[in-house]
């Protein structure tokens, strides 16, 4: 704040820089003399720091060019040699600062890439040594001496492939450029190039543009788009489609049973279904999927013109019946089948709206040093994760049936959590960074994950809007909005926008919905939602499952290590958790009797709820025996079943929901 007697003079140089020089007139006792000397004085002093300043501004706003080689000259010692190059038209800083990311987008848990690099070293354009210092954990200073040209050379350590981390061997090469390539303090908006060295028998493949001219050389226009493209680097098999004019590519790596022209097809009828639900619009010049096959590849990571894939080698068979509902990188199932491929492809590719362009609040751009906070992760990968299925329904992909039976099955497993109760979907969201990746036997009793009930509270979401708005908005609508308010204004969303664009859609206040399901750990009021398409969840399964009701309940998840019965985890509130069985207790008799992991089950399977059995257990080395009560059985298996007579309207409901062949529920 001035004082009134001020007055202020802008001044503007050269170059868009802009001054305010403040006069202050002087009410003292000084001499009209000595008031003129002083004034004197301050003039040639503002006028040598006007002078000055345009000169410094200058040397920080100076463009430098900064090009990656990434070359594998021996590829079965897992590393990848990494030269970066700094040029300048005019002196630079004395000293410089080259900095390693610990983390990579779309992936929240810091990871320390730094762990992985060796044999630093730096030089000037002749080739003489600079000397250099590492500051912190991933931090190296170099003293430049203002050189105009220099360069860093190290060493990446990759033999982790995941779509997260980096694998160098004989038969490819794969990067998260993250993972890899450090970025020149106060320089995340520069432009750079990365030029691969590789085999010639390889190709490149990435979602960056080529350099015209220059062999498998590739630019990005600052370092949020370089980090976002990974690199396959491999003789992969390619399969290409186009989706209004745009080209689109599969990259594969490895072998596997899957079908090449099914995977065409079913994949361009998910981009063309997700195009077409978004808009209309496609937002990239062209998208890769890079695909890994191997034995035990899975998870996906997206960007924003790719994704990198990762599926079992035969797990691509035609079935039917049960399989993953979630593309969460901690979903398990006891066998992967094609459906499960295709919605993990829609889950990545729905990315390229939501996370990548409709930006959470600090997701881009992004701080590479440290964790990155937000409470919408249940919107980026919930939803995203909800809108993986309800394409593939959409597209025909599955059935009305199937989808109806993978979400019942969600929420049953998400009922048969007892963290559902202890965290809410935006505390699962904000602790991501510490909990999601660090999993632990604790962690089926103390948290909830943002994927699957992220993707349920999507759901009842959706047709909650479709209720208050008579079916005449939808939760396609919220995404649509954000698209066009958010990413076309070059704006990122928060907790309170998001629900401000779901309540703009509804028509009214959602705040109940809010403070309950989301920000609260209510219980999820299923029938309200599904009443609403015609439809009400039944939790005492189908009429085969009626003895149900006499199986005793046990909680606890056995495992078979090496011949040793281990229990992996206990539900907090079963039989087992409260008379005293722990994570690690090793089971080696019931009732007195040896045991396996068959005959364990097959005696539970005979008792009755309140049956006692005699458990003997190694607890760290001291033997001991419990004797627990068991319990009443759980549910059946859950089904989502069409109410008796549904009203024109939920049948209009139901049917837009679910798309336009989804009129035969039986």
């Amino acid at each position: 704040m001035l004082p009134e007697t001020a007055k202020i003079v802008t001044v503007t140089l050269p170059g868009s820089h802009r001054f305010v020089v403040t006069f202050q007139r002087l009410v003292s006792n000084f001499s009209r003399k000595t008031f003129q000397r002083m004034h004197r004085r301050r003039v040639v002093c503002a006028a040598a720091w006007l002078l000055a300043v345009p000169l410094v501004a200058a040397a920080q706003i100076q463009p430098v060019e900064i090009s990656f080689t990434v070359a594998m000259p021996r590829p079965h010692t897992h590393l990848l040699e990494v030269e970066v190059s700094i040029k300048r038209t005019a002196n630079g800083p004395q000293e410089e600062q080259l900095v390693m990311p610990v983390w990579t987008p779309g992936s929240y848990m810091v990871r320390e890439f730094a762990r992985h690099v060796q044999d630093f070293a730096a030089s000037n354009a002749a080739g003489a040594p600079l000397s250099w210092e590492k500051t912190n954990k991933n931090t190296w200073r170099v003293v430049t001496n203002g050189a105009r040209e220099w360069r860093a050379t190290y060493r990446v350590y990759a033999n982790e492939l995941t779509v997260r981390t980096s694998e160098l061997n004989s038969d490819h090469a794969f990067w998260n450029s993250a993972n890899i390539l450090m970025y020149l303090e106060g320089h995340l908006k520069s432009p750079s190039t990365v030029r691969v060295l590789a085999p010639d028998v390889w190709k490149v493949a990435t979602g960056l543009p080529a350099v015209p001219g220059q062999k498998n050389t590739f630019r990005a226009e600052n370092f949020d788009v370089l980090y976002d493209a990974p690199f396959e680097v491999s003789n992969f098999k390619t399969l290409v489609f186009n989706v209004k004019g745009i080209p689109h590519r599969i990259v594969i790596d490895g072998e596997g049973n899957y079908d090449p022209e099914r995977m065409r097809r079913d994949v361009q009828k998910i981009v063309e279904t997700q195009v077409e639900l978004m808009g209309g619009e496609i937002p990239y010049r062209d998208y890769t999927f890079i695909l890994h096959v191997r034995a035990d590849a899975g998870g996906g990571l997206e960007h924003a013109n790719s994704t990198a894939l990762g599926y079992p080698r035969f797990g691509f068979r035609i079935e039917r019946g049960d399989r993953a509902t979630s593309a969460s990188p901690s979903s398990t199932a006891p066998q992967r089948d094609y459906r499960g491929f295709l919605s993990l492809v829609s889950h990545e590719f729905f990315h390229l709206w939501n996370v990548k362009r409709i930006r959470p609040d600090t997701l881009g751009p992004f701080d590479y040093t440290q964790e990155n906070y937000t409470k919408v992760l249940w919107v980026a990968e919930g939803i995203t994760d909800y809108y993986a299925d309800l394409t593939l329904r959409r597209a025909g992909l599955i059935t009305e049936s199937e989808f109806l039976t993978a979400t019942a099955r969600a929420i049953q497993a998400l009922q048969h959590t007892p963290g559902r109760l202890e965290q809410s979907v935006e505390e699962s969201s904000f602790d991501a960074w510490i909990k999601f990746y660090r999993q632990d036997e604790n962690s089926i009793n103390s948290q909830v994950s943002y994927y699957d009930k992220g993707a349920i509270v999507g759901l009842l979401l959706d047709l909650e809007i479709r209720k208050r708005s008579n079916n005449g908005k939808s939760l396609d609508d919220v995404m649509r909005y954000l698209y066009t308010e958010f990413f076309k204004k070059n704006r990122n969303y928060g907790p309170a926008d998001f629900q401000k664009a779901a309540e703009l859609m509804a028509g009214s206040s959602l705040e109940e919905f809010f403070s309950r399901f989301v920000r609260g750990k209510e219980e999820l009021n299923y029938n309200a939602a599904l009443e609403v398409a015609g439809l009400r969840l039944d939790t005492s399964g189908p009429p085969s499952a009626a003895a149900a009701a006499d199986t005793a309940f046990f909680g606890a998840d056995i495992v078979d290590e090496e011949g040793r019965l281990m229990v992996r985890r206990v539900y907090a509130g079963s039989p087992a958790y409260e008379q005293g069985l722990n994570a690690g207790d090793q089971i080696v008799a019931i009732d007195n009797m040896r045991v396996t992991r068959d005959f364990l089950n097959a005696r539970l399977a005979e008792k009755k709820p309140g049956d006692p059995v005699s458990l003997t257990i190694f607890r760290f080395d001291d033997l001991s025996t419990l004797l627990i009560k068991l319990g009443p059985g759980r549910e059946g298996t859950y089904r989502i079943v069409p109410l008796p007579n549904p009203t024109p309207a939920q049948t209009r409901v139901y049917r837009d929901w679910l798309g336009p062949a989804a009129d035969a529920r039986g």
